[in-house]
């Protein structure tokens, strides 16, 4: 099984126009080859922000990222799952997932789908699939690049329990099958505490980390005492 790629992250200065202060300022970050690490802070502290400069999308800063030692512009795009689906209402569930990237193929969606539980839904609209099917089928058409990074910015908001613990164990599944690197962006310490084997805290004005916590994996996401002693840890560093 092929690792994901160890990112290095230095943000001398990001700043908003018209703000008084920086969001990121002398800002260091290393993220290892296969681990899936928690991004952990309030709203507003810049954890969304700092997903966009990972992936490419937000270039308007001073610094740099590499990505396996590659300028992260260089570097194979990541499969990005955002806050919202954001599915293509007018696509069917197979074809929103072909706008993955150009050349995505109908058996490489299809296989994506089976991934995530969804292969007898390819057919369906999104009006047509259930709040946390839609949150799959983003999930889906992120892997199906197969990328080495993915990168998901809160992706359990607005989730009922049930459907949130349907999505942390399809993402513990695909992080033990296929080993990318995982970043996720969350303000819940729960998520970090199901997923995570490496959790940033967030903290401060600009923004720097308050902690870097380290838990080891894989997890029985079924064990109530060890997650517990997680989620305590947690607590005291935020």
């Amino acid at each position: 099984m092929a690792t994901g790629p160890g990112l290095k992250i230095s943000i001398d200065e990001k700043r908003y126009p018209g703000s008084a202060a920086p969001t990121f300022s002398g800002f260091k970050a290393e993220i290892a080859p296969g681990s899936v690490t928690a991004i952990l802070g309030p709203s507003g502290i810049g954890k969304s922000t700092l997903l966009r400069i990972i992936a490419g999308i937000d270039r308007d800063y001073s610094g740099h990222v590499t990505i396996d030692g590659q300028p992260a512009a260089e570097a194979a795009p990541p499969g990005f799952v955002f806050q919202d689906p954001r599915l293509l209402p007018w696509l069917t569930t197979l074809d929103n997932i072909r706008t993955a990237g150009t050349g995505v193929s109908t058996e490489q969606a299809m296989v994506a789908l089976g991934k995530t539980g969804l292969s007898g839904q390819a057919s369906l609209y999104p009006h047509q699939l259930s709040g946390g099917m839609q949150r799959r089928a983003a999930l889906a058409r992120a892997l199906t690049l197969n990328a080495g990074l993915l990168l998901l910015d809160e992706p359990f908001v607005s989730l009922d329990r049930t459907l949130v613990e349907e999505m942390y164990d399809l993402i513990a599944s695909v992080a033990a099958s296929s080993g990318p690197t995982m970043i996720l962006v969350t303000h819940i310490v729960e998520d970090a505490a199901r997923l995570a084997d490496r959790v940033l805290v967030l903290s401060g004005t600009p923004t720097q980390i308050a902690a870097n916590l380290a838990f080891p994996q894989p997890r029985n996401q079924r064990d109530r005492d060890t997650l517990d002693t997680y989620r305590r840890l947690i607590e005291d560093a935020t």
